[in-house]
């Protein structure tokens, strides 16, 4: 019997990602849903190969018009997640709508599955509570697949926390590492959205350049893994092959090694280890014969990546991590329409954590989704008026 497998943000970097996976299984996948925003070429292509039962377009132009062109077909086009609806109910759904807007749905869909491949770091720092209660009284899994926590899970799997000394999350340095600091005022979105290493979204690329990505790391790691924050840390790797390290109270340091795709960790979570990745992975350079290459490890320069001068304060309030993505997500969208410099991202964020109203919106504890909105809001409103106080 094929299992029925949904994915929220179909025509991502994941989401096409996994429907590479899906296309050297045909015969073992049956797809219930495929999710995206507005990318309409990518969208009527996939309706045409994959013809999954429905398709929600969240972008009501874009719906409108694919609706239009498939008024005959067999495939379900909405323009919303009808979570009442039993037919969505799938044996695995991959959760990666980018951003805040990639939460709710993820909650409401914990319901219809046993196990959700998680690559969306906003729900899980924004609302790993809701997550967490609802998946537990469903009995839903959550498997991380950001290369990063995947690669934790792996390593502490039968583990206790407390022989953990010490876990370390990698990151390449992005396309700025070697750049002297005095050009860092003449960044354009084109030279920061050219990754050295990993082919993702321009949101993702960016906040890999500012190493705002690391910051949302640690604390999913935190959360998923309900490790102290102070056992976690970051490591530049620009080799980007290792992806996480833990080091052990006994003296035994582990760490995991695999390819700079996110085939890797999807493959391996959709099919729960039991694959041969080379049929899946093409031009694997750790598969060639002894590719071990000199790996490199040092730690993140404050002046290359200022918003490291965050760390100590990311986890300081209960809504500190909802309030610092939500200003990020405003302020790289700024950043990729050229209306802010490269450096206003950092210098923005902390001003926002300096603001006289912060706490106020910081020590509140969001026990349902509008309450995390009602901060995001705030949040989204404050920056727009720093961003004013630029001009």
């Amino acid at each position: 019997m094929k299992k029925k497998i949904s994915i929220l943000g179909a025509t991502g970097s994941i989401g096409i990602s996994a429907l590479s996976i899906i296309d050297k299984k045909k015969f073992f996948f049956n797809i219930v849903l495929l999710s995206s925003n507005k990318n309409f070429n990518l969208i009527c292509k996939q309706i045409k190969k994959y013809k999954p039962k429905y398709y929600v377009i969240n972008d009501l132009k874009i719906f409108n018009k694919v609706k239009k062109k498939f008024k005959k077909s067999k495939v379900k086009i909405i323009n919303f997640f009808n979570f009442n609806d039993k037919n969505i109910k799938s044996e695995i759904v991959i959760s990666a709508i980018p951003g805040i807007a990639g939460l709710n749905p993820t909650i409401n869909i914990i319901d219809k599955t046993k196990k959700i491949l998680i690559a969306n770091k906003e729900s899980i720092i924004c609302g790993w509570n809701l997550i967490k209660e609802k998946a537990k009284k469903n009995k839903t899994k959550i498997v991380p697949i950001d290369s990063e926590h995947f690669s934790i899970f792996q390593l502490i799997k039968n583990t206790k926390i407390e022989d953990i000394e010490k876990i370390f999350l990698t990151a390449s340095g992005g396309p700025f590492l070697n750049l002297k600091i005095s050009k860092f005022k003449k960044i354009k979105p084109k030279d920061a959205l050219i990754h050295p290493k990993w082919k993702m979204g321009k949101k993702i690329t960016i906040d890999s350049s500012t190493l705002m990505n690391k910051m949302f790391e640690l604390i999913e790691a935190h959360k998923l893994f309900n490790i102290p924050l102070n056992k976690l840390d970051i490591l530049i790797h620009p080799n980007s092959l290792v992806h996480a390290i833990v080091r052990f109270k006994n003296g035994l340091t582990k760490l995991l090694y695999h390819d700079t795709s996110m085939i890797v960790p999807l493959a391996n979570a959709i099919f729960d280890g039991n694959l041969l990745i080379k049929n899946y992975l093409k031009n694997s350079k750790i598969n060639t014969h002894n590719h071990f290459p000199n790996l490199i490890f040092k730690q993140p320069d404050k002046k290359i990546f200022p918003i490291i001068k965050v760390m100590k304060r990311i986890n300081e309030f209960p809504s500190t991590p909802i309030i610092i993505n939500s200003a990020n997500e405003v302020l790289v969208e700024q950043f990729l329409q050229k209306n802010i410099a490269f450096l206003s991202i950092s210098k923005i964020i902390m001003a926002i954590m300096n603001d006289r109203n912060y706490k106020k919106y910081a020590i509140k504890r969001p026990q349902n989704i509008n309450q995390i909105k009602s901060i995001d809001h705030w949040t989204r409103e404050i920056t727009f008026k720093k961003l004013k106080l630029l001009k």
